[in-house]
C-alpha cells in the first residue's frame, strides 16, 4: 500500500487546516486524545497501513506511536520521524504560536534522544521543513551528525520540504556530500492539484533512486469545495463529477491524482477520524485515465499563488 498515515493530527489537537470552526468546546483531555490516536494508529495497521511519519513537532505523536508500538507489536511497519520543530502550544487551542523552529545541532541531538526509541522501526530521520534561510543545508556539524547517525543506526537521512522555492531547496540538498557519499535519501513535498511544481524535478529523483513521500495531498482541505475559494468552482466542479464517477469522496480523487502521477514511496492521510481514513483509502481502489490525469493537472496554480493562500490559513 503507497498511503501512509501521518500523524500531526493525532499528536496536537491543532492544525492548519480550512474548517468552518471546531464546533467542540469541550475541555481537553489528554487521556482521551491519547487512546483516540492509538486507536486510529490501530485502524491504520488493520486496513493496511505500514508507514507512519511523526515529528517532535506534532505534539505528542512520537509517544502515542512508541505506546502503540508497545501495546500492538506491529510487524513491518516503517516509521520516519523529523527534528527541528518544538510544539509549544501546550494543547492551549488559544495559543498564539504553537511550534517554534530551530535547525541547530544542539536541538538535533536534544531530539534524537527522544526519536531514537522508535528504533528499530525508525526507517528516515528528516530534517523538518528545511529552508534556505536556516542555512541548515550548509550547516557542517548538522550535516556530519546526519551522517553519523545514518551510518551508526542504518537508517536513511530525509528532509521535508515547504513553500514556493521547494524544487530549489531539493536540488541543493540533492548535491549535499558527506565523506562523498550523498547525504539524503529522501524528500517529503507538499504535492497536491494545486501545487504540481514537484513535476519539474520528480523524474530526476526517480532516476537518483530517492523517495519521495508526499504531504498535503488535500491542500489543507482546499481541495472540498467551500465558498471561500470561488475561484476554484471549475476545479471542485471537476473533482466533484470524478468522484461521482468512480462512487467514492474528492479526497480519493485528490489522492489519487497523486499515485497516478509521482508514484510515491509514500502518499501520508492526514486523516484524524477513521471515518476520513477509509475515505482516503478508497484511493486504492481505482486508477484514473490517461485524459482524466491530464484535465487534473490542468487545475495546477503559480505555486506563490498556492503557498500565499495557504499562510491565510489558521489553526483549527
Amino acid at each position: 500500500m503507497k498511503i501512509g498515515l501521518g500523524t500531526a493530527a493525532i499528536g496536537r489537537p491543532h492544525y492548519i487546516n480550512l474548517k468552518a470552526g471546531n464546533e467542540n468546546t469541550d475541555p481537553f483531555n489528554l487521556e482521551k486524545f491519547t487512546q483516540k490516536g492509538i486507536a486510529l494508529l490501530s485502524a491504520a495497521y488493520k486496513k493496511g497501513i505500514r508507514h507512519f511519519d511523526a515529528a517532535p513537532g506534532y505534539g505528542i505523536a512520537e509517544q502515542i506511536l512508541l505506546k502503540w508500538i508497545e501495546l500492538e507489536q506491529p510487524e513491518n511497519i516503517t516509521v520516519s520521524t523529523k527534528w527541528g520543530y518544538t510544539y509549544v502550544a501546550d494543547f492551549d487551542p488559544d495559543a498564539t504560536v504553537h511550534e517554534v523552529k530551530e535547525h541547530s545541532l544542539e536541538k538535533l541531538n536534544e531530539q534524537w534522544e527522544q526519536s531514537r526509541l522508535l528504533l528499530p522501526h525508525l526507517k528516515i530521520y528528516q530534517i523538518h521543513s528545511a529552508t534556505l534561510d536556516s542555512g541548515v543545508l550548509e550547516n557542517t556539524e548538522v550535516l556530519n551528525r546526519l551522517y553519523e547517525l545514518k551510518k551508526e543506526h542504518n537508517i536513511e537521512i530525509g528532509l521535508s520540504v515547504s513553500g514556493d522555492n521547494q524544487n530549489e531547496i531539493i536540488s541543493k540538498a540533492s548535491s549535499v556530500e558527506i565523506n562523498g557519499e550523498l547525504l539524503f535519501d529522501s524528500f517529503q513535498i507538499t504535492f497536491n492539484v494545486f501545487d504540481q511544481s514537484l513535476l519539474v524535478i520528480s523524474d530526476v529523483l526517480e532516476k537518483a533512486g530517492k523517495k519521495i513521500i508526499i504531504k498535503e495531498a488535500l491542500a489543507n482541505g482546499r481541495v472540498f469545495s467551500n465558498h471561500k475559494f470561488p475561484n476554484y468552482e471549475s476545479t471542485y466542479s471537476l473533482l466533484e463529477s470524478l468522484a461521482k464517477k468512480y462512487e467514492v469522496g474528492v479526497d480519493a480523487i485528490a489522492l489519487r491524482f497523486c499515485l497516478d502521477t509521482i508514484a510515491p514511496y509514500s502518499l501520508l492521510s492526514g486523516a484524524v477520524e477513521e471515518q476520513h481514513l477509509e475515505a482516503n483509502l478508497e484511493a486504492e481502489k481505482f486508477k484514473l485515465t490517461i485524459n482524466e490525469l491530464t484535465a487534473l493537472k490542468n487545475l495546477a496554480i503559480d505555486s506563490k499563488v498556492y503557498w500565499s493562500e495557504r499562510k491565510q490559513l489558521v489553526w483549527n
